[in-house]
């Protein structure tokens, strides 16, 4: 769980491009982990934000700081000033959906899907949670909760009693130091992820040799 104090990056923001820490800020790094953790170069992205953020993205600059996060810009990166031109240049097709319906749990919510160039896709819920700060909350269809401010691993498998034993093996055998460690599913037997946090450096090596393992279907990192 993220501290809950206040700090003053919470009060002055974080350095960045944008007028809010929470609308563009936040917003670029919720969309920037979501790229460091698909698989493959996006072709297009679909954002859906609700609450305050279906409000005001305009206004606040959130629809290219989420553009420019998809690019894997941070939120200092002045390219993100010309977000759109920035898309056109890399083959991006973005699309803003307006959800004023759907209630959501924080009113800075939003859901990116991405697709590749093969078709396969990818949503991620992410939450801004102020000064810059954030919580991704569901990768497709599976309840998650981390924050991504360690360096984080998101292995997908399925659950299946060995898996987080291999992986932990793996971990320990590499000296990794694990902040935290954990398991997110559909339910039992179906698919799940497991979210490690680290302050490790993580090595090629150790991803590929999780990989192997015969349950594994995917190894994402997002350095911080």
């Amino acid at each position: 769980m993220a501290n809950n104090y206040i700090g003053i990056f919470d009060v002055i923001g974080p350095i960045m491009v944008g007028p809010s820490s929470s609308h563009t800020s936040g917003a670029a790094t919720i969309a920037w982990m979501a790229r460091q953790i698909f698989s493959g170069k996006p072709v297009k992205a679909v954002f859906t934000l609700y609450g305050s953020f279906a409000e005001t993205y305009k206004g606040h600059g959130t629809d290219r700081a989420l553009i420019g996060g998809m690019l894997g810009y941070k939120s200092d990166d002045v390219r993100i000033r010309n977000a759109y031109e920035e898309a056109g240049k890399n083959g991006l097709a973005v699309e803003f959906i307006a959800d004023k319906e759907t209630s959501v749990s924080h009113p800075n919510t939003v859901d990116v899907v991405m697709t590749a160039e093969d078709g396969h896709t990818l949503l991620i819920r992410g939450e801004s949670i102020g000064g810059g700060r954030v919580r991704i909350r569901r990768l497709n269809n599976i309840e998650v909760e981390f924050t991504g401010e360690y360096s984080t691993m998101i292995i997908g498998h399925k659950d299946v009693t060995g898996t987080v034993a291999y992986i932990t093996k793996c971990l320990a055998e590499k000296k990794v130091n694990v902040a935290t460690l954990k398991l997110f599913r559909e339910g039992k037997g179906k698919k799940a992820f497991t979210v490690i946090e680290t302050d490790s450096f993580v090595s090629e090596e150790l991803k590929d040799k999780i990989l192997q393992y015969e349950t594994v279907t995917s190894v994402d990192l997002i350095e911080v």
